[in-house]
């Protein structure tokens, strides 16, 4: 009987043992529930890259990809707004007044609005297997191809279309002859915002390095609202060049004909007839001005999580349509080179 009532006593204290370590393991789950931060929304603006509805299209799984990423990091997002702006400047303004969480843009864009806005990540895309500052060099009757070779820096072209005009100027590059002031005046040009590095700032650059003149110089500029603006003008001849980043063609030559109306192959109707310096990536800028971006282990969170989502397939297909292929944590110092540039080009056109 002492033996049974010692078995029973024993038998209740591991019952007990064990109703309290079940208990602490319940306390401690709640408590690792309670430790997950809820945030309201996320907003964050896309620079027109290309037009508003390949963008909405490409980032729609971003929302719940992003979502989970945050949540496994602690953060519950309720909602997350994603935009196209209506220009690149027009993301630099929303991130400056806090509209913006979190902006897709162009160094030259951030430069202009540094004071209000810091890099999160800086994008990496695939090199091209051209990168000569000779335009002729890119006229060898193949299209520019991506490598395996991650860059930080890519350059802009002023690419040449089908007009009567644009096939003039490919034709006088391809014969080793100079361009002159008059060669590229005549001709209508379709360029971006005067934000944009490689739709603007950049060609400025190499416009007065080779002539003394700016693109506000020119007599005929048509600006356009997004690059894919720009080719369809190039190939129905509205212009005869536009400016670009130097994967342009690497990007559209497949729609060259179904999509902007091209008549034959694009490496058949388009020339690279000027090559600028290099320009330091894109980024994801982040709001100073932003209460959500206000959190460090926030914004820690959210740096890492895109960088996890770009190693995925399906976050590349969602980040190509930005021609990028991941991120790496960005530098303010890094666009020192672009507010170089953009003093140039103030000094240049004052």
């Amino acid at each position: 009987m002492k033996k049974l009532t010692a078995t029973i006593f024993s038998l209740a204290l591991c019952l007990g043992m064990s109703a309290v370590c079940s208990a602490a393991e319940g306390e401690t789950a709640a408590d690792a529930v309670s430790e997950v931060k809820e945030v309201d929304a996320l907003k964050i603006a896309f620079s027109p890259y290309a037009d508003s509805d390949s963008i909405i299209t490409a980032t729609e799984p971003l929302e719940s990809l992003l979502q989970s990423k945050l949540l496994e990091k602690g953060y519950d997002v309720g909602e997350i707004d994603m935009s196209v702006g209506t220009s690149y400047t027009a993301v630099g303004e929303a991130l400056s007044a806090g509209s913006a969480d979190i902006g897709f843009i162009s160094g030259g864009n951030y430069v202009l609005f540094s004071e209000n806005c810091d890099v999160l990540l800086t994008a990496l895309r695939y090199a091209i297997n051209k990168d000569s500052g000779n335009p002729a060099e890119w006229n060898d009757g193949t299209i520019e191809e991506n490598t395996e070779e991650m860059s930080t820096y890519y350059r802009s072209v002023i690419l040449a279309g089908p007009s009567e005009k644009g096939q003039a100027l490919i034709e006088k590059v391809n014969n080793g002859e100079e361009l002159t002031w008059e060669d590229l005046d005549s001709a209508t040009w379709a360029v971006m915002g005067p934000t944009s590095a490689s739709g603007y700032i950049y060609p400025c650059l190499w416009l007065q390095e080779k002539y003394g003149k700016s693109i506000r110089d020119l007599s005929n500029v048509v600006q356009s609202d997004s690059y894919t603006t720009s080719l369809a003008r190039l190939a129905s001849g509205q212009a005869d060049v536009m400016v670009s980043y130097g994967h342009i063609r690497t990007k559209y030559a497949p729609d060259w004909m179904s999509e902007f109306g091209g008549t034959d192959e694009m490496v058949n109707q388009t020339g690279i007839i000027g090559v600028t310096e290099g320009i330091y990536n894109d980024m994801i800028a982040y709001s100073k001005t932003s209460e959500v971006m206000a959190d460090e282990e926030f914004k820690q969170a959210l740096g890492d999580a895109f960088i996890e989502i770009a190693q995925t397939e399906e976050g590349k297909e969602i980040i190509s349509v930005f021609s990028q292929v991941g991120y790496e944590w960005g530098d303010d110092a890094n666009y020192d080179g672009e507010r170089e540039a953009q003093e140039l080009l103030k000094s240049m056109e004052e």
